[in-house]
């Protein structure tokens, strides 16, 4: 009897601490709907809206949006040029060969970030990336798409930058309108997604002690970030400052500081800063943080890998902890250097009251085809 106990006890004790490891080390991750049936209805137009649903109340994100689809209005000199222009947003057809995992990067902010990025009202998606894994080689492409890439919203039928889809509506979630928009326009199906905002991404940064970024000449933004030539480990706000920055500067000779400690060097704006060389940034650092998963050599470090999840990032309500570790341990063994990275084929469009905005110069399924990550 008293070994029976002894067994029954010790039992107990192994089924506790197990518990205790399942929730101390797998993260409790925010989740959100992902719905195909309310991607295909969006696609479909189905449903419909001119309204933004609110979330908690909010009334200012209601505002902010509305202000927003304000700045887009479209004159009618304009329309006609571009309906004609979008003709490449059609797809030919659905490109299923690929499992593909959306990474989005909303523009929201805390006070700390905004005090060097400036304060925004709501969300918008800031950064768009694919991950396509080709099905049967899972060969791995990342595509991303500029923000400023000009679409027709399938839900609202207005003609909008692409990251103001990135909303809550009466058509979806803010994911499920984004996957609606790329489906539109390439005929890829997002399996899964996974969004974080500016205090995620530098928590992210930070919970693998930096990254190491090298750059061909010292550069800087205001007091917000400085690199020096060559290559140096990096913090989160760092990185983000540099991954988002649209002024950048470069250093011009030999950098000097006078004796109360002031930078008197000569410094000169960046020349071709835009959201096409903010995407490269955006996918160097994606590949820096997918070089670290080989890094991991002790349960303290992946403890606060995982943890750095947990408060950074949503996931869709499909994708699951099992399914989100195979996806990490498929990028970790792979060989970097044959992972593709593109950015969708643009143009610039300059529009009559001078604002810029990107239209596709041909169709996703074309540029894929030319770059060999499908067949013809």
């Amino acid at each position: 009897m008293n070994i029976f106990n002894k067994y029954t006890f010790l039992f107990l004790g192994l089924i506790s601490i197990a518990a205790i490891i399942i929730l101390v080390f797998l993260p409790n991750l925010e989740t959100e709907e992902f719905s195909q049936e309310v991607i295909d209805d969006i696609v479909d137009g189905v449903t419909t809206t001119t309204l933004i649903k609110p979330e908690n109340n909010n009334s200012s994100e209601v505002q902010a949006t509305e202000n927003l689809e304000n700045q887009l209005i479209i004159s009618s000199e304009d329309k006609s040029q571009i309906e004609e222009l979008l003709l490449y947003n059609n797809f030919e057809e659905e490109l299923d060969n690929f499992d593909a995992y959306l990474l989005i990067g909303s523009d929201e902010r805390s006070k700390k970030i905004a005090e060097t990025r400036g304060d925004v009202e709501g969300k918008r998606a800031d950064v768009i990336i694919l991950g396509l894994i080709e099905k049967e080689t899972e060969k791995i492409t990342l595509l991303s798409f500029p923000r400023d890439l000009l679409i027709k919203n399938n839900c609202t039928n207005n003609l909008e930058r692409i990251n103001a889809s990135y909303i809550k509506n009466d058509c979806g979630g803010r994911a499920e309108n984004l996957a609606a928009a790329i489906y539109s326009i390439s005929g890829i199906r997002i399996n899964h997604f996974a969004s974080f905002d500016f205090e995620g991404f530098e928590e992210i940064i930070d919970s693998v002690d930096g990254i190491e970024i090298c750059v061909d000449e010292t550069q800087r933004e205001g007091f917000s970030f400085e690199l020096q030539k060559g290559c140096q480990t990096v913090n989160g706000l760092a990185t983000l400052n540099w991954v988002v920055s649209r002024s950048t500067e470069v250093l011009v000779g030999e950098k000097i500081v006078d004796k109360d400690g002031n930078d008197i060097s000569n410094w000169r704006p960046m020349p071709g800063v835009s959201d096409l060389s903010r995407i490269e940034r955006q996918q160097y650092v994606v590949m820096q943080l997918i070089n670290e998963l080989t890094n991991f050599e002790s349960v303290n470090e992946l403890y606060a890998f995982i943890k750095a999840l947990e408060n950074a990032f949503v996931i869709d309500e499909n994708l699951t902890i099992n399914k989100a570790v195979d996806i990490l341990w498929t990028f970790r063994n792979i060989d970097l250097n044959n992972v593709n990275k593109f950015t969708t084929p643009v143009n610039y469009l300059t529009l009559s009251d001078g604002r810029q905005v990107l239209v596709l110069n041909e169709t996703i399924k074309n540029f894929l085809s030319k770059n060999s990550i499908i067949d013809s």
